[in-house]
C-alpha cells in the first residue's frame, strides 16, 4: 500500500479482497472530514456495460480520474470516467467505436435513510468501502447513443433485400400495393379474354 502524502492526498487502493474491482477502500477517509484521495487509473468494465447496440466489453478499460473527498455526511466522489464503446451502426450494421467521457459527482452517505422510491435511492459507504459500479453505469451508459451510426449520412441497408445502399445508390425495388393485386388479376383475366376473342375473329 502506498504511503500517505504530506498534504493528506493519496492514491486510492482498490480492495483486492472485495468481489468487485470497482469496490474502493475508503477507511482512511470515512472518519476524517476534510481529507481527500485521488483515483487515477484504468478500471475493468463490468458485464453488460452498455445497451443493445453499443457498450464497453467486459474487462475493457474505464479510465477514471476521480477525487474522493471526506465530508460530514460521507464520501463525495467527483471527476470523469472515459471508455471506448464498441458496437455496430444501427443503419448499415458496420462495426464502430465511440469514445465516451462522463462527468461524475455522487455522495456516498455514511448513514443512509430509507428510500421512499427508486429515485430516492442513496449510495452508501459499506464496510469502509464504496462500490463505484452503479455510479459508473448511471454516468457512462446514459451517454451512449441509443441508435449509433457510423456517420450521420449513412444510407444503411435496403429494407427489402439487405443490400448496402452506399455501394448502389440507385438500388430500388418496384413494390406493388397489395390492395391492387386482386384488381390486377381481374384486369389480366379481361386482357386474356379480349386477346382470345380478337384471335378468334382474326381467324
Amino acid at each position: 500500500m502506498l504511503g500517505r502524502r504530506s498534504n493528506l492526498e493519496q492514491e486510492c487502493i482498490i480492495t483486492r479482497e472485495k468481489a468487485s474491482a470497482l469496490v474502493v477502500d475508503v477507511k482512511a477517509l470515512a472518519a476524517r472530514p476534510g481529507t481527500m484521495e485521488t483515483l487515477r487509473r484504468a478500471l475493468p468494465a463490468p458485464e453488460d456495460f452498455g445497451n443493445a447496440l453499443i457498450g464497453a466489453p467486459a474487462g475493457s478499460d474505464i479510465t477514471a480520474d476521480l477525487r474522493l473527498e471526506s465530508v460530514h455526511d460521507g464520501i463525495l466522489v467527483s471527476g470523469t470516467a472515459s471508455v471506448t464503446a464498441h458496437g455496430e451502426c444501427s443503419r448499415c450494421l458496420d462495426p464502430l467505436e465511440v469514445p465516451v467521457t462522463a462527468d461524475i459527482q455522487e455522495l456516498y452517505v455514511l448513514d443512509p435513510e430509507p428510500a421512499a422510491d427508486e429515485e430516492d435511492e442513496q449510495h452508501a459507504v459499506e464496510d469502509d468501502a464504496i462500490d463505484l459500479e452503479p455510479v459508473l453505469r448511471d454516468a457512462v451508459i446514459t451517454q451512449l447513443p441509443f441508435q449509433p451510426v457510423c456517420r450521420e449520412d449513412c444510407p444503411g441497408l435496403c429494407s427489402v433485400c439487405g443490400a448496402r445502399l452506399e455501394e448502389d445508390p440507385e438500388h430500388h425495388h418496384d413494390v406493388v400495393d397489395p390492395r391492387w393485386s386482386a384488381l390486377s388479376g381481374l384486369l389480366g383475366t379481361e386482357d386474356a379474354a379480349n386477346e382470345t376473342t380478337t384471335t378468334r375473329e382474326e381467324r
